[in-house]
This record gives structure tokens, C-alpha cells and sequence, in this order.
């Protein structure tokens, strides 16, 4: 099957982009990068999706980092597309805020993605990783331990980043340009085998490739997949198991009924825990054996706890109690008597004790008018297709910000409140929606978020609603 054949099938079998998608083309100036800007521009011409422009993030961590900025700016040049470019000193901001470079180079890159998505008013910003980088990411998460969640690797679509080259591999796009005389960059770090994904491409996959099956790279791409499944029914289905999460000001709990833990099967158990675990945890990492322990006290008839990163769990006659200190982002003890967080299901309604409120949310179907829907502050219409994995509803902690329609920037929450003065004493007690990445989606009764803004009739969305307990919205 040509290229573009399989490029536009697995669009279509995700649901990546139509015709009326307006689609930013993230370009490092490598070559599976360029292709994907080529490629989407055949469906483009074809009527099949719309792009918005280029963006490209300059990381100045190489000699070549300049070239490949005006080979990408010269790339856009000669389509005819706009194209947003930014500079940081990754190395520094790692140095900073002591974090690996790679990591500090994936959050600033994608924080501009976001940024030039807003700006160039896109739907998806379209990145190039391959067949073979998901390859790579399973080798990677498998090594280091990961469950259903990790391995399942680089999804087709995140949010509002999409990646249509998931099927193709790196030497067929390397081919396609070849063949069209295209020119591209090379990235001379990929040989850097301090690197450990380099290490993976350039020692491990080959050795496995040589000495154990020529065709491994399709082979863990679908694992990958398969992964993927596992983890979306375990996400899914764990809704069900029901938990009590109770706060006061130094201290969070959340209980399970042992018995309902009992029965549900060993892999959603374990799910379970490791999500509750993981939650509790403060950003510490839980291991297989963490989750193990806990999964004994199940099995005692005496009270027993056991210490795991950031909190402790006990088993307390039918109940197993998951502990952990209420602490800010900077892992500091947070004084506030006011502290929840809870999940929400769509559809579903979250009871707010703290608050006094009820929040509510509903999905309704594209064609639907949100203004119809949202007839005040204390209702909200938000986009449906960007409700990916579990969402929930927290007052607010130090350090948030969100993008206010129409401010063109983002802003501190604390700015927000002073801006709208809401008084100092109630300002705990303000219902936040947020996604499964921690983004504000909607201050409730004030504003939602740019990102999340219904900006097409035809979008599906979902209907926020703050309700007075005991009272209507």
C-alpha cells in the first residue's frame, strides 16, 4: 500500500483530522518531521484536512540547531504557510528546575505547541513520530518497569496532539523524500549513546532485530497497541470500583471496601490500587512491589499497614485506608482545612461538601448550541474531544494558571481571583474541573479555558453545571 494511502487510513481509523480540521505541523527539520509536512499537505490539496502552518521549537542544544530553524522556516516559506518559531535555553531551564534535559525539552516544547495552536487558531497539532520511535518508547517504559498505562506508549491522539505517522516506518519516509529530492536534517545527538532511547535505537534494536526476530520493531509497536486497549478498558472499568476520599488540613484518605476490592479481578485490583497509590503519592514512584504489599493487606484479618512513597495504607477491618500529608507542588504541608479533590465521570455529578455545590457533567452530541445550554456563569459548554482519560474536580493549589478566553495569555489563578475580586475567604472554595494532565478546563461559576473553548457548531461538547446542594443551578 502507498505511503499516502496508509497515512490517510490511519487518520480515518483514529479520527484525526476532516476536512474542516485545521491542522498545526510541528517540524524539527529531521526527516520524519518534513515528511509529515509533505504528506499532510497531499491530503490538504486533496480537500481531506486543512493546515493552519508550521511550528518549530528551537531547543539550542546543538551546533545544528540554526540550520534546522531556517530549513524549517525555508519549508514553510515555500507552501506558502505561516509559521511560528520559538527559542529557549532548555539546558538552563533543566539546570533550573532540576530535571532531566529531556524532560525539561519535551514540557517546553509542547507548552509552545499548545501556545501556537491558540495563535494560529488550529484544532490538533500534528507531530512526526513513527512506527519505529513507538518501537522505542515500549523498549524503553518495559525496561523500566512499566504497567498497561506506560507501555502503551504514544497514543494516536493525546489531547489536541495528534500523530499520523504512527503506522509508517522511519526508512519508508526517509524513501518517500528521497525519492522527491527532498532535502532534510540530520540530528547529529541521535548517535549520542549516553541517551537511552538512542542506546535502544542504535544497540538494542538491532541486536534484537539480529539475533531474535527480523520484523521486532512491528512486533512492539503492537504491543504497544494492544496496551493501549488494555489500558482504556482498565481506565474505563475502574470507575466502578467507588472510593470515600476525606481531607482535613494536614492530612488526605481515601478508603476502599475491601470486600468490593475482593471481588473484582486480580488485574482490575491491582489497577485500582496502583491509580489510588499512585495519586497519594506526591510524584514518588510506585513500584510493582509497593502495589504488592498493598495488595496483602487485602488478605489479613488484623490491622496491618504498610510505608510506600508519600503515604502509608492500612487495612482497618473492612476498610483499606490510603494516607498521605496534603501538600502543594512543591511537596510542602498544605494549611489549608479546606483541601478535596474528587474524580468525575462523564456523564456524572460530584457532590461538594467543602463548597456547598454540586457540579454536574453532561455530553451532548455535535450540532448541539452550547449557547442554548449555557445560560449563565454557573453553566459551562466545553469541547468533548478533548476528554481524554479521567477528569476531575479540585479546589485550587499554588502554582495554577489557565488561559481566560479572550486575555491571549495565560494568567495565575491567584491574579484571576484578585482580578475578579473574590473575596480572600472564598477563594479555597472555588470548584476547579481538570483534565488528566492537571489543566484548568473551567473555573467554575467564572471561566473556562482558551484551550477548551467550543469554536465550531459542529464540535460535540460537553455541559458543565454548578448546582447549590439542595438547590438548582
Amino acid at each position: 500500500m502507498p505511503l499516502i494511502a496508509r497515512v490517510r487510513r490511519f487518520i480515518a481509523r483514529y479520527d484525526l483530522a476532516g476536512r474542516d480540521t485545521r491542522v498545526l505541523v510541528a517540524v524539527s527539520g529531521g526527516s520524519d518531521s518534513v515528511a509529515l509536512a509533505h504528506l499532510l499537505r497531499e491530503l490538504a490539496a486533496a480537500d481531506e484536512l486543512s493546515i493552519a502552518g508550521i511550528a518549530h521549537f528551537n531547543h539550542q542544544l546543538r551546533e545544528t540547531a540554526d540550520r534546522d530553524e531556517r530549513l524549517t522556516e525555508a519549508l514553510a516559506d515555500s507552501f506558502g504557510w505561516q509559521i511560528a518559531i520559538e527559542r529557549e535555553d532548555v539546558a538552563a531551564r533543566a539546570r533550573r528546575e532540576r530535571r532531566s534535559i529531556e524532560d525539561a525539552a519535551r514540557t517546553a516544547r509542547h507548552e509552545f505547541f499548545e501556545r501556537a495552536r491558540v495563535a494560529f487558531g488550529a484544532d490538533v497539532v500534528a507531530l512526526g513520530h513513527t512506527r519505529d520511535d513507538q518501537a522505542e518508547t515500549f523498549l524503553l517504559r518495559l525496561l523500566r518497569g512499566a504497567g498497561p498505562k506506560g507501555l502503551a506508549a504514544m497514543h494516536p491522539r493525546r489531547g489536541t496532539i495528534v500523530r499520523p505517522l504512527l503506522s509508517s516506518r522511519r526508512d519508508e519516509l526517509r524513501a518517500y523524500l528521497t525519492a522527491r529530492q527532498i532535502q532534510y536534517g540530520d540530528d547529529e545527538s541521535n548517535g549520542d549513546v549516553a541517551i537511552p532511547r538512542n542506546r535502544v535505537r542504535a544497540e538494542l534494536l538491532p541486536f534484537l532485530k539480529r539475533r531474535f526476530n527480523p520484523a521486532i520493531v512491528d512486533v512492539l509497536a503492537d504491543e504497544a497497541e494492544l496496551a493501549r486497549e488494555t489500558w482504556l478498558w482498565l481506565e474505563s472499568e475502574s470507575l466502578k470500583c467507588e472510593t470515600v476520599s476525606t481531607s482535613d488540613s494536614r492530612l488526605h484518605t481515601s478508603e476502599f471496601d475491601v470486600s468490593a476490592l475482593q471481588a473484582a479481578s486480580p488485574a482490575m485490583r491491582r489497577f485500582v490500587l496502583w491509580k489510588a497509590m499512585n495519586a497519594a503519592s506526591g510524584g514518588r514512584p510506585v513500584s510493582f512491589r509497593h502495589v504488592e504489599a498493598a495488595l496483602e493487606l487485602l488478605g489479613s484479618e488484623v490491622a496491618r499497614s504498610v510505608d510506600v512513597p508519600g503515604h502509608t495504607v492500612e487495612r482497618l477491618g473492612p476498610r483499606l485506608v490510603l494516607t498521605s500529608s496534603v501538600t502543594d507542588a512543591r511537596g510542602r504541608t498544605r494549611a489549608s482545612s479546606n483541601f478535596f479533590e474528587y474524580p468525575l465521570s462523564i456523564p456524572g455529578e460530584v457532590p461538594l461538601l467543602q463548597a456547598g455545590c454540586l457540579l454536574a457533567a453532561e455530553s451532548c452530541p455535535a450540532g448541539t448550541d452550547p449557547r442554548a445550554l449555557t445560560p449563565g456563569a454557573s453553566t459551562a459548554a466545553v469541547r468533548r474531544d478533548l476528554c481524554i482519560g479521567q477528569w476531575r474536580v479540585r479546589n485550587r493549589r499554588p502554582g495554577d494558571y489557565f488561559r481566560p478566553v479572550g486575555l491571549g495569555g495565560r494568567k495565575k489563578l491567584q491574579d484571576y481571583f484578585v482580578d475578579r475580586k473574590v473575596a480572600r475567604h472564598l477563594r479555597d472554595g472555588v470548584p476547579l474541573v481538570v483534565d488528566e494532565r492537571d489543566r484548568i478546563v473551567w473555573v467554575a461559576g467564572f471561566g473556562i479555558d482558551e484551550a477548551f473553548r467550543v469554536t465550531d457548531p459542529a464540535q460535540a461538547v460537553i455541559i458543565l453545571r454548578l448546582k447549590l446542594l439542595g438547590g438548582s443551578a
